[in-house]
């Protein structure tokens, strides 16, 4: 990584940054404190605000289910999205043909932003104010909206939410924080798996896909314990390393690797100052300054975020709310992921004979999900549709599969019945080039 001579204005403006984040912080904590304050305990526990509430929670999911009048996107790139990377020619056309779905409506997005920042903050109102069960309601609840949150994020890096890429940067690190995920790095991350869909030798996928022949040269505990770590039992564990440890850990990491560059730096030549030290410094933690901008920016609101809800509610509630709801999203988030990629005789090439649509056609799915979880899922199983654009938006994606259905006759449609066998079709056979049951494997 190349930190260059820009590290010092860029450091100084994550500082200012994140001070911002923290006086906004300070400003809605007072806030929050003079209404309890102004407001009768009585009024504040009434069934008649958490009707109030309940009325424009449904308000605002009746407002995002509602057609919109499209706006053709303006193309327009910004700082914290990632350009959509170079892909190969179509095949047949097919997605050429579903491109002209891809127009962006500020109105639609702003609808999804609100139904799903307002009833994130009034589960978090209802943890605070309420007792035993209802604490115990909002997790579940909490989880489908942070699982909905990362969609939208999702969307965000692919630039298809918003027309305004400055909207798309904005919620994508509001998301960002509110999920525990640096968007920018992890949107770089993903334009990868979209380059390489459907070609295994570049891309193994979330869980590390082996083929037969490298599974069958393991050992029997080896093996065992190759199924036991993809075990859907594991998914809470795995969601909450994904997106509560490991993105803090990662930073935390290559700022230590960073200091201890620059000491070192400074006592063998003190002579050169330390942003020519920073200049040549390497890590895997991060590929470039905006990089570690982004990392930094996230993991240090989110720090913040964290100290100020402990103060609110208490540290012991907040994260045992916050932790359980968190573990809950990442593992439904990893599940349905795996699924849309790893299923039985999905398509999957090596570098030979790779082509980009066959695999959104054939080695992507069609996860066919009750309305209710399509909306939370931000309509992500049309996971088909979205690998052939991914500039198309999440609440253009039944429209466009529903005009082009006679060309997703293929596609493999998945029921949530179908999710747990799924699951089982973790090894990769690179003879007839698809994805296969792990009981293939067994000796």
């Amino acid at each position: 990584m190349n930190l260059g001579k820009d590290l010092g204005w860029q450091a100084g403006i994550s500082i200012v940054g994140v001070a911002v984040l923290l006086v906004l912080g300070v400003i809605a904590m007072e806030s929050y404190t003079l209404l309890i304050q102004r407001v009768p305990e009585s009024a504040l526990r009434g069934p008649h605000v958490l009707f109030d509430a309940a009325v424009l929670l449904l308000a605002l999911l009746l407002l995002d289910r509602a057609h919109a009048t499209p706006r053709a996107a303006d193309g327009r790139g910004a700082a914290g999205v990632v350009p959509a990377p170079a892909m190969p020619s179509p095949r047949s056309g097919t997605r050429t043909l579903v491109a002209r779905f891809a127009r962006s409506d500020d109105r639609r997005a702003s609808l999804q932003v609100a139904s799903t920042l307002i009833p994130l903050g009034l589960l978090w109102w209802l943890v605070a104010v309420g007792h035993g069960w209802a604490v115990v309601l909002a997790v579940p609840v909490m989880s489908l909206f942070l699982l909905r949150a990362f969609a939208l994020m999702h969307d965000c890096g692919h630039r298809s939410l918003f027309r305004r890429g400055a909207l798309n940067a904005a919620c994508g690190f509001v998301f960002g924080v509110l999920t525990g995920m640096p968007q920018y790095v992890w949107s770089r991350h993903h334009a990868y798996h979209h380059a390489t869909n459907g070609n295994w030798s570049k891309y193994r996928g979330p869980l590390g896909t082996l083929s037969l022949e490298e599974f069958a040269q393991m050992s029997p505990a080896r093996q065992q314990q190759y199924r036991r770590a993809r075990w859907v039992g594991m998914a809470p564990l795995a969601g909450l390393m994904y997106l509560v440890v490991n993105p803090r850990l990662n930073w935390l990491r290559g700022c230590a690797a960073l200091l201890v560059h620059l000491l070192r730096g400074g006592i063998a030549q003190p002579q050169v100052g330390w942003r020519a030290q920073a200049r040549v410094f390497r890590t895997r933690h991060w590929a470039s300054a905006a990089e570690f901008r982004h990392m930094s920016l996230n993991n240090l609101a989110l720090l913040g975020l964290w100290a100020a809800m402990s103060s609110l509610i208490g540290a012991s509630l907040f994260f045992t709310v916050y932790l359980l709801a968190t573990a809950l999203a990442g593992a439904a988030g990893i599940v349905l992921f795996t699924v849309q990629h790893n299923f039985d005789q999905a398509y999957a090439s090596d570098d030979q004979g790779w082509d980009y649509e066959t695999a959104a056609l054939h080695g992507t799915s069609f996860l066919v999900l009750p309305g209710w979880l399509n909306w939370f899922t931000a309509d992500i199983g049309y996971h088909h549709v979205h690998h052939l654009c991914a500039r198309i938006p999440n609440y253009r994606l039944a429209a466009c599969h529903a005009a082009h259905a006679e060309r997703f006759t293929e596609v493999r449609r998945l029921s949530l019945a179908d999710v747990l066998p799924s699951l089982r079709c973790l090894l990769w056979d690179r003879e007839v080039r698809r994805i296969v049951s792990i009981d293939r494997g067994a000796r």
